[in-house]
C-alpha cells in the first residue's frame, strides 16, 4: 500500500489555514516528497510521520514557493537523527540552487545527492529512476521556467508459485529471497526471481502536476492513474485568460486532463491566494470530471495493491 498526503495546497504565498504546496509519499516506512514550499517542516510536523525517513524529495521547479522551505527542513531532518544519504532531484540549475541555499546550513549529518534530469520540450520524458522502491518518471510542461510533473509508481511482481519452485529443486527456505526480488545460488546453480514468478500485477500509480498550461501529451503520461493531484490556480472560468497569460490552469482544465487521462480521482491543488473558496467553484470540474476533490493541507489517502 502508499500513503499520499498533501501537505500545502498553497500557490504564490501562504495564508494563515493553507501551507504552500507540497506533497509526501510513504512507501513502507520510506517517503518520497515533492516541492518543499515555505513551511513544509510545520505541516510536515503536524501531520506526524516523522522526518527520518524521508530518501528523495523531487522538485517540479525552482520558483521559491516549491523551494524556499528546503533549508528548514534538511535541518529538521539532520536533527532527527539521519544519517543516510539523502536524493534530490529536480530540473537543471537545481545544483546551482541548492548550493546557493545550502549557505545557510553549511552542515547536514548527511550527504545529499542531487541528481538534474535533462529533459525539454523536445525530449520531454525522463527515465525512470527506482529508489527505495519508488519508480519516478518526470515529464516537462509548459511554464515560465523549466518545470516538470512526477509519476510515481510502485510495482508489483507476480505471484509466487511453488510448484515451480519444487520443479527446480528449491528449498523452501530460499523461496522467501525470491519472493522478495533477489538471485540466488544453491548447489552451484543461480535462480532468479523470474524463474518462479508469475506475470507482474498491476501496481500503484499517482501523477503530480503543477504550475503548467494543460498539455495532451499529459494524457498518456497520467493514463489510469489511481489518484491524479493536479494545479487548480483558479476555479473561476473567466480567469482562462490570465491563466493562459501566467502558465497556470483553471479548474475545468485540469479535469478535462482528468478526463482524457482515465484517471480513478482527482485532487486540484496550488490556489491561488485570491482564491479562498475554492469549493464554491468545484462544479466546474466535477461537470467533467466526476470524482474530483478540491484539496486541503494534509487531505491524506491510503491507496491498496488490487487483490
Amino acid at each position: 500500500m502508499l500513503d499520499v498526503c498533501l501537505l500545502g495546497t498553497g500557490g504564490m504565498m501562504p495564508l494563515p489555514n493553507r501551507f504552500l504546496t507540497s506533497m509526501l509519499f510513504r512507501l513502507n516506512g520510506k517517503m518520497l516528497l515533492i516541492d518543499c514550499g515555505e513551511g513544509t517542516q510545520v505541516t510536515t510536523k503536524i501531520l506526524g510521520w516523522g522526518f527520518k525517513n524521508i530518501d528523495i524529495i523531487c522538485f517540479t521547479h525552482l520558483h521559491a514557493d516549491h523551494i524556499s522551505g528546503l533549508p528548514g527542513l534538511l535541518l529538521t531532518i539532520g536533527n532527527s537523527g539521519r544519517e543516510e544519504t539523502l536524493i534530490i532531484v529536480g530540473p537543471k540549475g537545481l545544483k546551482r540552487t541548492y548550493d546557493g541555499l545550502a549557505t545557510i546550513f553549511p552542515e547536514l549529518p548527511f550527504n545529499v545527492d542531487i541528481i538534474e534530469l535533462d529533459i525539454n520540450e523536445e525530449n520531454n520524458t525522463s527515465e525512470e529512476l527506482n529508489m527505495s522502491g519508488f519508480n519516478i518518471q518526470a515529464m516537462f510542461m509548459e511554464h515560465k521556467i523549466p518545470c516538470f510533473s512526477y509519476k510515481i509508481e510502485v510495482k508489483r511482481s507476480g505471484k509466487f508459485l511453488p510448484e515451480k519452485a519444487k520443479s527446480l529443486n528449491i528449498p523452501c527456505k530460499l523461496w522467501s529471497v525470491l519472493q522478495k526480488g533477489n538471485e540466488v545460488e544453491y548447489n552451484g546453480q543461480i535462480f532468479t526471481p523470474n524463474m518462479v514468478l508469475g506475470e507482474n500485477r498491476e501496481g500503484i500509480k499517482v501523477c503530480y502536476c503543477t504550475d503548467s498550461r494543460p498539455l495532451e501529451r499529459m494524457h498518456n503520461f497520467i493514463n489510469k492513474s489511481d489518484l491524479f493531484i493536479c494545479e487548480g490556480m483558479y476555479g473561476e472560468e473567466e480567469k482562462k485568460e490570465n491563466a493562459i497569460i501566467k502558465k497556470h490552469m483553471i479548474f475545468s482544465e485540469a479535469a478535462t486532463m482528468a478526463k482524457y487521462g482515465n484517471v480513478k480521482e482527482l485532487w486540484l491543488t496550488h490556489f491561488s491566494p485570491a482564491l479562498t473558496e475554492p469549493e464554491e467553484f468545484l462544479h466546474n470540474a466535477t461537470n467533467i470530471f466526476k470524482n474530483t476533490i478540491t484539496g486541503y493541507d494534509r487531505i491524506c489517502k491510503t491507496i491498496y495493491f488490487k487483490n
